[in-house]
């Protein structure tokens, strides 16, 4: 039978409302409104809005176990292969997928359990492959006429096969961002709130290719006090989560960037950066300020840069240590020979090689100029906490303390246990605390009155960074430590020519019975100004490698128009080596951190 054109539209539409009928809930059942690709569920890629280069193979209404994924790597790129634990399968609903390529049709090899709903809960093994398309990796812009690119670059110049299975997590910052400047401390008088740089954290493999990176968008905001600030002391947890805090805020979010809390720092405390250390017992320790501190002047001021907190997984404050209590504020030795053009974050060509005269500093201190401004007593950044650890053996933190040029122990009672650093300028009781030089053999290393010069190529570290103690080889009153010795100021002068600094990694032994100090090893004199990082930097012992990781993070800065602009080397030692066995050069980036991340931690099977 011939149907006229209007009974074919009317049986075209009846039919197609019927089938839509079936697929919202009619005969057919629910709809599923996706495209499935092999014998499980749907493709969520960045699940959680913050990680682009993740994604999470849905379960497809199984329960997934056994789980194990490949990204099969680019020509020449490095393989990620890893085993899923049950527990992250049910806790993400699905496949958990890490380390995809930017901009690229990712090929992504899967092998699990699939358990039916049946009586008989049948098992099937299914191996399959997904192509997973990730965009290109996105960055802001920092309205500067400094930026002219995206992401980094980074060109590996030397990986030792032993490395080639490495990725580094790389914490660099960018330029201050104009709507940073709208959310500033000022009351009361100080704080360290002025640094809006956007967040440039990302992890690249032994290729140097990117292969994670934070989109920070949905948890930060430039011109918000609780929401801005300089993201730094990124660390990976026991548990394979990271840490890390800004501005006022510290955070804890798993690797697909599920958030496990996201907080403000305690109400009596602010200004986080630097460090969030995660503690064996479960606590953070974490680098603040004291909010309101009442100085002896009668005057209140929030301090800078001179506190750590010791925080429980409720958010509660178990411990603090301030600074201004503990030691001098106003030891004024380290301070009067920084050089004013690169102070962390303000990096001042107009100052480039000036130091503070003594007059300068006793005009300052009779003054109400407070703030994250380089001078002595509390509510000026007289200390520059940059690091902090734990020693469990004697219930210890070890804090690096850049403007002092300092290292130091101090226990739970708060009385300094020990110092590394030069031997001017300390008042008793420090005085007495501070370590001698030895050599291999326990015997006294020659140095002058100060101890700022000494014999066998022996010296301290000058605004430092990172001094990490390491657990694997140390034992209680036996530490050894790893430290990045920035260089400014050594031997507490600065050079006749600025191309005469230098920067080193440092391993430190302490005997603390004997209350001696050797220098292990060290790496970095020999590379001479190329290597120079003025500000920031990291040196960290790897246990799984037994190596050394040293994160030379503004090496070759230069300035134009009154900015930094550095390129970074990470490099990697075998332990005790003379010459690193991984050597990267990332391009135009002002450096922070970067250290060895694991995926096989993030993604380990339950114990």
């Amino acid at each position: 039978m011939l149907l006229t054109k209007r009974q074919f539209l009317t049986s075209v539409l009846a039919l197609s409302v019927s089938a839509a009928a079936r697929a919202a809930g009619g005969p057919s059942g629910p709809a599923v409104h996706f495209q499935s690709q092999g014998k499980i569920g749907e493709v969520f890629v960045n699940p959680y809005k913050i990680a682009p280069l993740t994604a999470v193979i849905g379960n497809g209404g199984y329960e997934l176990r056994n789980v194990s994924v490949r990204i099969v790597p680019k020509p020449n790129g490095q393989e990620i292969a890893y085993s899923v634990a049950d527990r992250l399968c049910r806790t993400h609903g699905g496949i958990p997928v890490f380390g995809l390529y930017p901009d690229y049709q990712n090929t992504v090899e899967v092998e699990y359990d699939r358990v039916a709903n049946d009586a008989a809960r049948t098992v099937e093994h299914i191996r399959e492959s997904y192509k997973i398309y990730a965009g290109p990796a996105y960055i802001g812009s920092d309205g500067t006429d400094l930026q002219t690119g995206g992401w980094f670059r980074a060109e590996v110049l030397k990986c030792a096969p032993k490395y080639k299975d490495r990725l580094y997590l790389v914490n660099n910052i960018l330029e201050n961002n104009p709507r940073g400047g709208r959310a500033v401390w000022n009351n009361p008088a100080g704080g360290a709130l002025q640094w809006g740089g956007s967040p440039e954290v990302g992890i690249i493999d032994s290729t140097g290719a990117l292969r994670w990176y934070l989109m920070p968008d949905s948890i930060f905001e430039p011109n918000s006090i609780e929401w801005g600030g300089v993201m730094m002391g990124f660390r990976q947890n026991k548990d394979g989560a990271l840490t890390w805090g800004y501005g006022q805020r510290y955070v804890k979010y798993d690797i697909l960037g599920r958030r496990i809390w996201n907080r403000l720092l305690p109400e009596g405390y602010d200004d986080f950066s630097h460090a969030l250390e995660p503690m064996e017992n479960g606590h953070y320790l974490i680098r603040v300020s004291d909010a309101n501190y009442r100085r002896a002047d009668g005057r209140n001021v929030r301090t800078v840069r001179d506190v750590l907190i010791e925080v429980n997984e409720a958010g509660e404050v178990v411990d603090d240590w301030n600074l201004n209590n503990i030691l001098d504020p106003y030891r004024s030795t380290v301070i009067k020979t920084l050089d004013q053009g690169a102070v962390c974050l303000n990096i001042d060509v107009d100052k480039a090689g000036k130091t503070m005269t003594a007059e300068e500093l006793a005009k300052l201190d009779a003054s109400d100029d407070f703030g994250d401004i380089l001078g002595t007593g509390p509510g000026r950044n007289w200390a520059h906490v940059n690091s902090v650890d734990y020693d469990p053996t004697d219930d210890s933190i070890i804090v690096s303390s850049r403007h002092q040029s300092a290292i130091i122990k101090i226990g739970r009672d708060k009385k300094v246990k020990w110092i590394i650093g030069s031997h001017e300028g300390w008042k008793k009781p420090f005085a007495d605390k501070l370590l001698t030089p030895v050599d291999a053999s326990g015997k006294p290393i020659a140095c002058d009155k100060f101890m700022n010069h000494c014999e066998n190529k022996f010296d301290w570290t000058w605004t430092q960074h990172t001094a990490w103690r390491i657990n694997e080889k140390s034992k209680k009153g036996d530490v050894y430590l790893t430290v990045f010795d920035n260089g400014d100021g050594r031997g507490m002068e600065q050079p006749a020519l600025a191309d005469m600094k230098y920067t080193r990694l440092v391993v430190y032994r302490v005997n603390e019975s004997k209350m001696t100090i050797e220098q292990v090893w060290t790496y970095g004199e020999e590379k001479g100004h190329d290597y120079y990082s003025p500000v920031t930097g990291l040196c960290e012992y790897a246990g799984d490698k037994d190596s050394v990781v040293g994160y030379f993070s503004t090496a070759g800065m230069r300035v134009s128009k009154g900015k930094a602009m550095p390129s970074p080397y990470l490099t990697e030692f075998d332990w005790g080596a003379k010459e690193p066995s991984v050597v990267m050069h990332l391009k135009d980036t002002f450096g922070y951190q970067a250290w060895p991340f694991s995926i096989q931690e993030a993604m380990k099977p339950s114990k």
